[in-house]
């Protein structure tokens, strides 16, 4: 099993699992410490190659991710990983996609649609989730 991320590290998230994910804006430099064993990132155009695995997700910024069985897909895979890998999420700022990825994402680990964003505010940054309909995309996913 992998060292997991430090659960006190800006920007991760504890998920109710007990499941340790990162999400952090790629417009600032990589943090100190591991590196991620996956990373899933959430931009509208392609990212720049990385040392780990990763897969991209197109998401323009402010919109919702242009295929939505693709990434419903591809979060079930990174929360599965999440069990035993470091999974870290990203967009450019690291708060509106991944924020509504992350709340998603919780979803996924038992919180109710209804409360995923309040709980990815609480736990890993007050400015997740920046648009009315990436809070609609959140309430409807499951």
């Amino acid at each position: 099993m992998t060292e997991t991320w430090d659960p006190t590290a800006p920007g991760v998230l504890r998920l109710p699992s007990g499941r340790l994910v990162r999400g952090r804006g790629l417009a600032r430099p990589l943090p100190e410490g591991p590196t991620p064993d996956f990373a899933l990132y959430l931009l509208g155009k392609e990212p720049p190659a990385v040392a780990w695995e990763s897969k991209w997700v197109r998401w323009p910024d402010f919109r919702l991710p242009s295929d939505k069985p693709a990434f419903a897909k591809t979060l079930r895979e990174a929360w599965a990983r999440a069990e035993s890998d470091r999974v870290e999420f990203a967009c450019h700022g690291g708060h509106g996609r991944t924020g509504t990825a992350l709340a998603c994402l919780a979803v996924l680990d038992g919180v109710p649609a209804t409360e995923a964003v309040a709980y990815v505010r609480e736990h890993y940054a007050a400015r997740a989730v920046e648009t009315p309909w990436q809070r609609r995309f959140i309430t409807r996913f499951h």
